[in-house]
């Protein structure tokens, strides 16, 4: 940070541009968006924005021939469309200091509506022009880093493939039993649900594919519930104890939905091979829902690939979406700057569960307790980025949640699992302190928030559903590839996601130790492979190969129509 000085002239300025600008009635205001809803609010108002912040950062001649320096690095060039987008940009990183500056950051974020990537006690990353300057980037090069996010195919010149097969990206490689394909590449929605009624399809015995709600273009949000149901007569069925792992809420946030995947294929390719697995199966239900928000993940891979919200319409035409994760009840904020305003980047709605996908998940989870005699013992929401693992409440900082000791001990455990697989430090904390400082430890004084905590499926879980153990992880990496994590990362995310999840099971099982486990011991013996953690069975090759078929189908398909 420069002086505080700075932060205060730049809280002042926006408050009074801003509170002008973002009035509906301005005629001049509202005619222009009419005419260019999608392209025209980026262009003029981020302009505006950023020239107010320039004129208080001026960015460094040091600065600008590192840009220059790093741009010049690049081997490929990312194609017009994303140039368009997304050339203008990077993401900084502003280190916070003292309160004052977590203060005038945190107003000119609300005023502003700035697209926050992520956010700890010690730094905030927000995207913004490259000519603007503040502190540290993370990204100098924000189109090449999308292009490099997106499976090799998606942007080819369709001449280019007429001289390449489906096998070059899609078929088995030599080295097959080290490599699943599915997990070499983030997969757009079109070919993961082939992908789960294949699951479903060959493993009939302990895998079930279901809907957990709909989505507000009316796309189903669907899910794989794993899991086996021993009879025994002499013993009396009762609740079934569930575990539900979470993945999507925020569009952008590719690594989520893929780890989603990577975890259940991993159980369920597991069932009858690994006893630990297997009892786990056996002990709980698990339902995977890689992708909560379908139609802001497929906006991503056909528009947008830094899209947050859903896509639902809101009462500013010109400003579409709806965060899931700010939408629920408990706790819901009316009174920030982000509930109040559509053009946020956390809008939570007008109201609570005004985010359709949320609120018809929330009915889901509540039919399944109320009349399907399904107790849910767990709650996991993954997200992206930043490497911890955050506990109840978010909301506020000033409530305990009264199972705080059991929280963080199985949140610890967890921390340990994903240690021990690739040596990958999460940092454990409740979910109120993962974005704030605290300026005095005795008195637990905490500094201003980058963005409202309530209205969070964590807190919901927890307190409206009585969920004893949810939690909130946020995954790889800690800021130097953000939301455009490489896909090299999925399988390494993949493994440590399915031993901290494993853990999790061991321990609600009143195993409370990590050391020894057959499988933990396996994986760590395996880290340095490139292979995933389960093979499907040889005596289903056949069957695979056949099915493998129409989804390698769908993913040529899908990738023919996004290089357009």
């Amino acid at each position: 940070m420069r002086h505080l000085s700075n932060w205060s002239a730049l809280t002042i300025l926006l408050s009074v541009v801003a509170a002008a600008a973002y009035t509906p009635s301005h005629p001049s205001f509202t005619s222009s968006y009419q005419q260019a809803p999608s392209s025209r609010t980026r262009s003029v108002f981020s302009h505006f924005r950023d020239g107010l912040i320039r004129s208080i950062w001026s960015i460094p001649s040091c600065a600008r021939e590192r840009i220059a320096t790093n741009e010049a690095k690049s081997e490929s060039t990312p194609p017009s469309t994303l140039l368009a987008r997304y050339g203008g940009d990077i993401v900084l990183r502003f280190t916070i200091t003292s309160p004052e500056e977590a203060a005038a950051l945190s107003e000119a974020v609300h005023v502003l509506f700035l697209d926050v990537w992520e956010f700890n006690a010690d730094w905030v990353d927000i995207r913004l022009a490259k000519d603007v300057h503040a502190h540290t980037p993370l990204m100098h090069d924000l189109a090449q880093a999308i292009l490099e996010s997106y499976p090799s195919l998606t942007f080819e010149d369709p001449s280019h493939l007429e001289h390449r097969t489906s096998s070059a990206v899609l078929q088995t490689p030599a080295n097959a039993h080290q490599t699943n394909i599915f997990f070499r590449n983030y997969q757009p929605l079109s070919v993961i649900i082939p992908w789960m009624r294949l699951l479903r399809s060959l493993f009939p015995t302990h895998v079930r594919m279901i809907n957990v709600g709909s989505s507000y273009e009316g796309r189903d949000i669907p899910a794989l519930r794993v899991g086996v149901h021993p009879t025994n007569a002499e013993k009396p069925s009762g609740l079934r104890k569930t575990i539900v792992i979470a993945g999507g809420s925020h569009a952008r946030e590719w690594i989520s939905t893929s780890t989603v995947n990577y975890v259940a294929y991993s159980f369920i390719t597991a069932y009858g091979k690994s006893k630990e697995v297997t009892r786990l199966l056996e002990e709980f239900d698990w339902v995977f829902v890689p992708t909560m928000n379908p139609d802001g993940y497929i906006y991503t891979w056909e528009n947008d690939r830094l899209w947050r919200k859903n896509r639902q319409q809101t009462s500013l035409r010109f400003c579409k979406g709806v965060d899931l994760d700010h939408s629920y009840s408990f706790k819901w904020d009316h009174d920030s700057n982000a509930a109040n305003n559509p053009c946020s980047e956390s809008f939570g709605g007008e109201g609570p569960f005004q985010a359709v996908e949320a609120r018809r998940f929330a009915n889901w989870a509540r039919n399944e307790t109320a009349n399907n005699s399904v107790s849910i013992v767990a709650f996991v929401d993954l997200h992206s980025y930043s490497q911890q693992i955050l506990y109840p409440y978010s909301y506020s900082c000033s409530t305990a949640p009264p199972a705080l000791e059991n929280l963080e001990e199985l949140a610890i455990g967890i921390a340990k699992a994903i240690r021990v697989t690739h040596g990958e430090e999460y940092r454990v904390t409740a979910a109120c302190e993962s974005s704030v400082g605290v300026e005095n430890q005795k008195n637990r004084k905490f500094w201003p928030r980058m963005e409202s905590g309530g209205g969070s499926a964590l807190d919901w879980f927890y307190h409206e559903l009585k969920v004893k153990y949810s939690y909130q992880i946020k995954l790889r990496d800690t800021g130097s590839y953000g939301f455009l994590l490489p896909s090299r990362n999925i399988v390494p995310t993949g493994k440590e996601a399915f031993n901290a999840i494993q853990y999790m099971g061991h321990f609600l099982l009143g195993n409370k130790g990590i050391e020894g486990g057959e499988d933990t011991e396996r994986h760590q013996e395996d880290e340095d492979e490139d292979d995933e953690s389960q093979e499907i069975s040889r005596e289903d090759s056949t069957s695979v190969a056949s099915e493998t078929d129409g989804v390698e189908g769908e993913f040529q398909e899908a990738n023919t129509e996004l290089r357009m």
